[in-house]
């Protein structure tokens, strides 16, 4: 795991009773905690992942090498090496498996939302238990849309403020009901744990932690060369200190 030096961020603590985005309060200012460092990104891309909720992360993170030194490692993660089939289709080969011995040290754990995450993947042992080993030891954990249901069965999302794909926030609550869930925001942060709203939102919450990481100007020039205008101000989400 990197150690990371932590700097002030700045804007305070919010109470845990009535927690409101932070782009509502007053403007923030973020400075990187971890300029011209890298970290490996490890993907979990299992069948009937959504597109959206995979690449867009991962497009954001791979582009970091070209505006930082360091810059964030991106590879893919599946129980196996079989190739993978996408929600809408795609045919993919994943770069490791679980059990693959040359697998990286994972500093950043994705997990984008997958066709089964509220039913059949919860049921899958291996899975849950890969999720919750490898996330304990991670510096930073990242859900998008459902991957949320996966991070909470778990057990990285106990104690923590979290949101989920709008329309299946309330499957989210009744599933987990000891959960603090938060809705109309495009992602929250809490700690080390970062979950999404997902589909086009996936967006908002990458960028997020290359600018958290990196700086601004680490972000913008990402997002220049993805043609996304970025301006924290602009986002509507929660970070809970």
């Amino acid at each position: 795991m990197k150690t990371i030096k932590f700097v002030f961020i700045g804007l305070a603590v919010f109470a845990c009773t009535s927690p409101k985005p932070v782009n509502e309060i007053e403007e923030i200012i973020i400075e990187a905690v971890a300029e011209g460092q890298s970290f490996n990104a490890a993907f979990l891309m299992i069948d009937g992942v959504y597109n959206s909720e995979l690449m867009a992360p991962y497009d954001i993170f791979q582009h970091t090498i070209f505006h930082t030194e360091g810059g964030i490692n991106v590879f893919t993660v599946n129980e196996t090496m079989d190739t993978v089939t996408t929600f809408e289709g795609l045919k993919l080969i994943p770069h490791y498996s679980f059990d693959s011995p040359d697998l990286p040290e994972i500093d950043i754990l994705v997990v984008p939302s997958a066709e089964h995450n509220m039913d059949s993947d919860l049921e899958n042992e291996k899975l849950i238990n890969w999720v919750s080993e490898i996330g304990k030891k991670a510096d930073y954990v990242m859900s998008l849309c459902d991957g949320a249901f996966v991070l909470a069965k778990a057990g990285l999302v106990d104690g923590k403020e979290s949101t989920t794909f709008p329309t299946d926030i309330d499957r989210y609550r009744e599933t987990f009901p000891e959960l603090s869930v938060h809705e109309n925001v495009s992602f929250v942060h809490h700690d080390k744990l970062l979950t999404s709203a997902g589909g086009a939102k996936s967006y908002d919450v990458s960028l997020y932690l290359v600018h958290h990481l990196y700086g601004k100007n680490v972000a913008e020039g990402v997002g220049r060369g993805l043609v996304i205008d970025w301006k924290l101000s602009d986002y509507s989400f929660l970070r809970v200190e």
